[in-house]
Formats: structure tokens, C-alpha cells, sequence
């Protein structure tokens, strides 16, 4: 638990890294009492008010409660809107990581990702296997949404504009953990991308076949330009959207069926209707 000499992030930031990794794989459980902030000054090495800031950060991410007079205690997981960032940045100290995403382009992930992948080429991280399945509309199909605000027409401007931004996402994300495997820092990555003919109303991460972020694309007006072009659309836009957290439990819980079932038609679609991307 000795903090890392090369993180050029502050103690109070690394304590807070390391207890929220052991909440979220499950080394801390929900209810699980936290050591006391003298006994956590000791075993990191830095002051307690060092800790006090880090457990501040757990507090405002919703994973620990404080009682007075009592302590410190691991919250209880509910399905409700939470960070996806901090929780997949932990299933990177896995030995085997595992992402499934199906949205509109892939763009958010490949911005939550890129801390973790750093940090393996930094060495701070050693993951023995990384596998990355992407599910995106198919581009050169017409869409229902997002549509043209004039008429609700299919735009194969908009479509064109999208797909730069699908490519720019993917290509990068694929090149990155391709490289991991190239120098040696992780023994096997994959990364696949398929598409699909139908429209994203939603995005799912799946993580570990274990937890389940989901969240809605709200239909928003836009207006774009591309190539010089004004295109005013009901465009999809998720990337501020409130994402629900559903975690398998010990028990026949909610949040455990909805990971199966977020996981089985992720499959299915995988599996059926879905054709692969060449990158």
C-alpha cells in the first residue's frame, strides 16, 4: 500500500486511487469499516490530513460514508448516476481486462481509457490480457436518427461527419493497445469493432462482465457545419448523459440480472447482425 515515488499525482490523490481500486474489485466490501485516519497515516506514510482529503474525494464520489463517533464505512452500491471514469480506470489492476461498449462513436471511451494506458506504459500498471469490443451504427446505412430537422430525412453529410469522428476515436483507441502488445507491456490485447444496422439510443459499458454503466442519448437539436455545409439536425448527444451504474452482487440481485442481460444482448448483436470493421 506504500504509495508510488514515480505518480506525479499528490499523496492525498494516490491514497484516494488505491481505496477506490479496493471498493471497486471488491477487496472492500459494501459495509466494510475503513482503518482509522491515524492507522492509514502510518501504513501510507503521510500526514492524516492527507487522508482526510482523500476520503473527502470518496465521499463526494458516493463510495464511503462517514459516521460520526463511529467511522468510516464503505457505502452500499445502489443503481444510481455515477462516474464511469474512476470505475474503469480500477478493472485496469485486474490481471485480465475486459470493456464491451455500444454507443453512437466511441469517443467518450476512448477519453476514459487513456489515463489506464498510460499508466501501463508507464509500467504502473500490468494487466496480463486487455480485450475491447466496440459496437457502433454502420455509417454508409441511412439513419432514422440523428435526422435532418427539415423533413426527418437522413443526412449522408451528417453521416459522413460522423463517421471522421468514429474514425478518429477507433483508429486511435485500436493503436493504442495494439502497441501495448508490439513493446511487451501486456502479453495479449485485442481490440474489435463492429457495426450494426440500427440507430444508438443508448450507450452500455460493460466491465469485466461484472458491472454495467448505461445511459440514455437525449434527441437534441444541432446545428453542424461539414465541409462547409450547415446541417440543422436532431442530433444524439450523450456525452454529458447521466449514466446508472449496475454491479453484480453476492446475491440474485437487480443490479447482477441487469449485467446479464446488458451482456447478453451486447452478444447477440455481436454475434448476429454485426459486421466487422476493418481498422
Amino acid at each position: 500500500m506504500a504509495l508510488d515515488p514515480n505518480d506525479s499525482r499528490p499523496p492525498y490523490q494516490q491514497v484516494a486511487a488505491q481505496l477506490r481500486a479496493a471498493i471497486l474489485t471488491g477487496k472492500l466490501a459494501p459495509g466494510d469499516q475503513l482503518p482509522s485516519g491515524n492507522e492509514m497515516a502510518q501504513t501510507y506514510a503521510v500526514a492524516r490530513q492527507t487522508i482526510q482529503q482523500a476520503l473527502r474525494i470518496l465521499r463526494e464520489e458516493g463510495l464511503i460514508v462517514s459516521r460520526q463517533g463511529t467511522g468510516t464505512f464503505v457505502k452500499a452500491r445502489t443503481e444510481k448516476p455515477v462516474g464511469l471514469r474512476p470505475h474503469l480506470e480500477a478493472i485496469f489492476q485486474a490481471d485480465d481486462v475486459a470493456i464491451d461498449f455500444a454507443g453512437f462513436s466511441g469517443e467518450t471511451l476512448a477519453g476514459a481509457i487513456q489515463e489506464p494506458l498510460d499508466k501501463i506504459r508507464a509500467g504502473r500498471l500490468t494487466p496480463g490480457s486487455i480485450s475491447i469490443r466496440v459496437l457502433i451504427p454502420d455509417t454508409d446505412r441511412e439513419w432514422g436518427l440523428p435526422c435532418l430537422q427539415d423533413g426527418l430525412k437522413d443526412s449522408p453529410a451528417f453521416r459522413e461527419r460522423a463517421a471522421a469522428i468514429v474514425s478518429r476515436s477507433i483508429e486511435g483507441m485500436a493503436a493504442s493497445v495494439g502497441e501495448l502488445q508490439s513493446l511487451g507491456l501486456v502479453p495479449k490485447a485485442t481490440f474489435e469493432v463492429r457495426t450494426h444496422p440500427s440507430t444508438a439510443h443508448f450507450k452500455v459499458y460493460i466491465l469485466n462482465r461484472s458491472e454495467a454503466f448505461f445511459g440514455f442519448y437525449p434527441v437534441t437539436a444541432n446545428e453542424v457545419t461539414h465541409k462547409g455545409e450547415q446541417l440543422k439536425v436532431w442530433d444524439l448527444l450523450g456525452k454529458d448523459s447521466v449514466l446508472f451504474h449496475h454491479t453484480r452482487g453476492d446475491d440474485e440481485s437487480l443490479g447482477g440480472a441487469f449485467v446479464d442481460q446488458a451482456q447478453g444482448w451486447f452478444d447477440s448483436v455481436w454475434g448476429s447482425v454485426a459486421t466487422s470493421l476493418a481498422l
